[in-house]
């Protein structure tokens, strides 16, 4: 059994405490900027992500969804299929979950989930060849991920946002 005891002056405890509520607050105004903030997207015209909803129980949610970033599709999606999100991640998946929380999504909490895949034909992509979809992973109804990808073997992939 091991025993760890410390002494903390009254000066250094209300410091610590003071620190705490700082970062707490930091944090809060921090994580409210990043999600309240607009988004330009790849017509010019600004969305605000406050007004862009992640419900996806209709088809014209998610096409609506895919239209705030700029984006026109076929109105139906070119497959639909049920995924589950690994409960450990790999290195590719790891990777995929960079472009996830670049885009304020986290894959991390949905573990192990069961979620369904609607994967889209985009008809304005600049200066693209072959085709290009946007995916997007939905839970219960709610948008918790996707992206925009090149079905070409050399393709390329990113998050909902055109990339500049």
């Amino acid at each position: 059994m091991f025993m760890v005891s410390f002494r903390l002056s009254r000066k250094r405890m209300v410091a610590g405490v003071l620190a705490l509520a700082l970062v707490v607050c930091l944090g809060y105004v921090g994580v409210s900027k990043l999600f309240g903030s607009s988004v330009e997207t790849s017509t010019g015209s600004s969305v605000s992500s406050e007004k862009r909803k992640n419900t996806a129980k209709t088809n014209e949610q998610r096409v609506n969804f895919a239209k705030s970033f700029g984006w026109e599709l076929q109105e139906e999606p070119v497959e639909i299929l049920e995924v589950i999100v690994p409960k450990e991640f790999d290195e590719t998946y790891n990777g995929y979950n960079t472009i996830q929380k670049q885009q304020g999504y986290n894959l991390e909490k949905y573990a192990g989930k069961r979620c369904k895949r609607y994967s889209y034909l985009i008809t304005n992509y600049p200066s693209a060849a072959g085709e290009v979809r946007l995916n997007m992973l939905v839970y219960n109804d709610k948008i918790i991920g996707g992206d925009v990808c090149s079905m070409d073997l050399n393709g390329f992939m990113h998050g909902f946002p055109l990339e500049s």
